[in-house]
């Protein structure tokens, strides 16, 4: 099973990289966002938990994220694999992931990371605002806060992935087709 898990900064390209590897390799996208509302629309015991939660402002926790994780693994039994998008973005998380996945037989084969540099990030958030209408890609002050969040607590998640050897540094600046090129060749060294 090809399990990965696609790693950057916001606005290094995730999104777009990844419908690229779900169409050519028939792998599930598996965002912690869509599935927290897709429980919730649902109306599942986790989804009415997390609503509670969120509905107060509060983070959900890890053992709600990853028990949606484990239901849509178990709902795709057949998949070829998956592309973690969003989560880990700590250490924590990418411990659990791990248990959750061992648990199953299908271990996270390897984490892909764009590399691009804050300015680049910064321009092309504000570019993707325009477009988006989503008010947090159109601030400056906002987006540097973001990129400084994940420079200070999810960047060091591929630490974890580093010492297990499952950790590979992709340059995110280029085409879109250079970088899944690059990206592809990745995979295919698995």
């Amino acid at each position: 099973m090809l399990n990965l898990v696609l790693f950057g900064p916001p606005g290094a390209g995730k999104g777009t990289q990844s419908q690229k590897l779900i169409e050519k390799h028939g792998l599930i996208h598996l965002s912690t966002g869509d599935l927290l509302r897709s429980e919730i629309s649902q109306g599942t015991e986790l989804g009415l938990e997390a609503k509670k939660l969120m509905d107060h402002g509060t983070l959900v926790p890890d053992e709600v994220v990853i028990g949606m994780i484990s239901h849509k693994l178990d709902a795709n039994k057949d998949a070829k694999g998956f592309i973690f998008d969003g989560f880990p973005r700590t250490v924590a998380q990418a411990e659990a992931l791990d248990q959750l996945l061992a648990s199953k037989n299908a271990p996270i084969l390897g984490m892909i990371a764009l590399e691009v540099n804050d300015d680049e990030l910064e321009q092309r958030l504000l570019l993707r605002g325009k477009d988006s209408g989503r008010p947090d890609d159109a601030n400056p002050e906002v987006i540097r806060k973001r990129i400084k969040e994940y420079n200070d607590k999810t960047a060091p998640v591929a630490g974890f992935y580093k010492a297990q050897n499952k950790f590979k540094s992709i340059n995110g600046i280029g085409s879109i087709n250079e970088i899944f090129d690059e990206i592809d060749d990745v995979i295919a060294a698995y």
